[in-house]
């Protein structure tokens, strides 16, 4: 087998030092006209860097670990885009471990950070963070991101985004629409969003003046087909609703194309609403109206806290939090010009009515 290009036969082509040729390929501060030299030669031998072997000297991987539930997931999806941008441009390759939402799967994923095996990591629990995810967040060798709740005085960097304040504003938007029977679609209460969204429509209905009725909600889970196996129930239960709060856009799309089946028009019959405001939300029939909870910028946001954290490991742990807000379309009667001057009428309005914001 024929021997590939080294250093020594580098400096040879470029007529320099080999010390001159090793900085230049660890990255060391050089002269411009030797890294171009040093580059040219390696060029034309064909030479390749062993990035393992210099993972070993500098102890970096260039490499980052994103955790999340649910790879096809659209706010996953819209994450990722981000947090790549973000990383690709400071030199990081993304890697992505789909966890299924299993806490023993997250759990193991950061305690394998002992292993150095990238140089941080992003992950986005379902279930919330236990007591053996901060065991494990604590002890890690590299820095971590937490998206989404954490418990206060935990020590780690954590971007979050404000479910309650979201479901506040659609109830309000739906509200001003004369709608008084509104069903609640809803994915599992054992996972952090379908528990913060449960607790945010008792809420609403309370300062709205609305009586809560169990009959009028239905817990599935957050895709299209459990979203419309859980409409089907309700609908079936309480034929006289006339909105459907939903706590993802899937469940919403699956909760459209039952309303459809059944000739029910929305939204004059039944008005929808979503969360999350993903790309689906504006190519739905009709349109949806969403809850934007600001993925794409939790991602950037996240990316950013990491790479700020692998500069200087001693600033103190930040929390980023990202406003929500609502995306008026044809499933309550607007359209996609108004959706961003209805954002903000309903954002005041919400927030007036809730006597403040809350994380």
């Amino acid at each position: 087998m024929t021997e590939g290009p080294t250093i020594t036969t580098i400096a040879q082509r470029a007529g320099l030092s080999i010390a001159s040729v090793s900085r230049v390929l660890n990255g060391l501060p050089t002269r411009e006209d030797t890294v171009r030299r040093v580059m040219r030669a390696a060029d034309e031998l064909g030479y390749v860097p062993n990035s393992v072997a210099r993972s070993l000297r500098n102890r970096r991987t260039h490499q980052i670990a994103f955790a999340l539930s649910d790879i096809g997931n659209p706010v996953y999806v819209a994450m990722v885009r981000e947090i790549q941008a973000v990383l690709k441009a400071a030199g990081y390759r993304l890697l992505l471990h789909s966890t299924e939402g299993d806490p023993e799967d997250e759990v193991c994923v950061l305690r394998g950070l002992r292993e150095r095996y990238v140089d941080g990591l992003i992950i986005s629990p379902l279930r919330g963070v236990g007591a053996e995810h901060i065991e494990a967040v604590t002890t890690a060798r590299v820095p971590v991101v937490v998206v989404g709740p954490v418990p206060e005085g935990t020590p780690v960097d954590n971007v979050r985004g404000d479910s309650r304040t979201g479901v506040l504003l659609a109830m309000n938007h739906l509200h001003g629409l004369g709608r008084r029977r509104i069903g609640l679609l809803n994915g599992p209460l054992g996972t952090a969003p379908g528990a913060a969204r449960a607790a945010a429509y008792r809420e609403a209905l309370e300062l709205l003046g609305l009586p809560y009725d169990e009959n009028l909600v239905e817990v599935g889970d957050f895709t299209r087909d459990r979203g419309a196996r859980a409409a089907r129930a309700l609908l079936a239960r309480a034929p006289g609703l006339d909105a459907l709060m939903c706590a993802s856009d899937l469940i919403a799309l699956g909760a459209l194309d039952v309303l459809r089946e059944q000739g029910r028009d929305v939204p004059r019959d039944v008005a929808v609403v979503g969360m999350d405001d993903t790309d689906l939300a504006s190519v739905a029939w009709p349109s949806l109206t969403s809850v934007s909870l600001g993925w794409a910028e939790r991602g950037r946001a996240a990316a950013r806290l990491l790479l700020d954290r692998l500069r200087d490991g001693s600033l103190p742990p930040r929390v980023v939090t990202v406003e929500p807000g609502l995306m008026v379309r044809c499933s309550t009667g607007g359209g996609p010009a108004t959706a961003f001057a209805t954002r903000a009428r309903a954002r005041v309005r919400a927030l007036a009515l809730a006597g403040g914001d809350r994380p």
